[in-house]
């Protein structure tokens, strides 16, 4: 597959990643599994590189 045809999704905002990091947990008390933990490092870059863009765009 060429990278041409390769479809990105748009960028998702603030609210969204924030949404998603909050949907990780179910319970304060219930710790991450490895996979939730991957999925907050994830979610926490993609939530910086916004802000990243959102202050150099002001």
């Amino acid at each position: 597959m060429s990278p041409d045809s390769v479809t990105l999704a748009p960028p998702r905002s603030a609210d969204e990643l924030n949404r998603a990091i909050r949907a990780l947990w179910s319970h304060p008390a219930v710790p991450l599994t490895d996979g939730q933990r991957e999925e907050y490092a994830r979610l926490c870059a993609e939530l910086a590189a916004v802000q990243q863009r959102g202050v150099a765009a002001a």
